[in-house]
């Protein structure tokens, strides 16, 4: 469990972009990770995929409880924090402009819809293969495609309107 401990975090902090809602998601989702340990069957996929499953069905039962929460949130609430990070290897600017980077990705992540949002965080930032992503998303390979294609072009367009362009 905990190899897949940070990528199980960093799936549900970019769906959620909070990381306190992250962190409780994590543990909900390792609870029913032991809970269900039973229904995993290797012949089905891989451990790491039976896990990003069950991972976005929590995430996606997350999303349908907390919806009418986000309806009435004003937009300062709804804006994800910059982290705060430590390291020794990078400038302080440098880490400022990343940790900027970062939650203006985060921000634009969230304004995309959630079927493209999975597709895209699967893919981009937890290096899934498309096989991989099917079988979590339980759609065709050929929607897996589409959705990651549109979700990019969307948060592009985003991120552009944002004012943030590709060096």
């Amino acid at each position: 469990m905990r190899r897949h401990t940070r990528r199980i975090y960093n799936l549900c902090y970019r769906f959620t972009g909070n990381r306190h809602e992250a962190e409780d998601l994590s543990q909900d989702v390792f609870l029913r990770v032991y809970r269900t340990l039973g229904s995993y069957h290797s012949a089905h996929g891989g451990f790491a995929t039976w896990m990003t499953s069950v991972t976005r069905n929590l995430l996606i039962d997350h999303y349908r409880r907390t919806k009418r929460d986000r309806i009435t949130d004003s937009l300062d609430d709804a804006l994800p924090r910059l982290e705060q990070k430590e390291s020794a290897a990078r400038r302080p600017d440098q880490a400022a402009l990343e940790g900027e980077l970062s939650a203006q990705v985060q921000r634009a992540l969230s304004k995309i819809s959630p079927d493209l949002r999975e597709a895209v965080v699967l893919r981009d930032l937890q290096g899934l293969e498309y096989r991989e992503i099917q079988d979590v998303l339980q759609v065709p390979e050929g929607t897996v495609k589409s959705r990651i294609n549109r979700g990019r072009l969307e948060l592009a367009r985003l991120l552009e309107q944002m004012g943030v362009r590709p060096e």
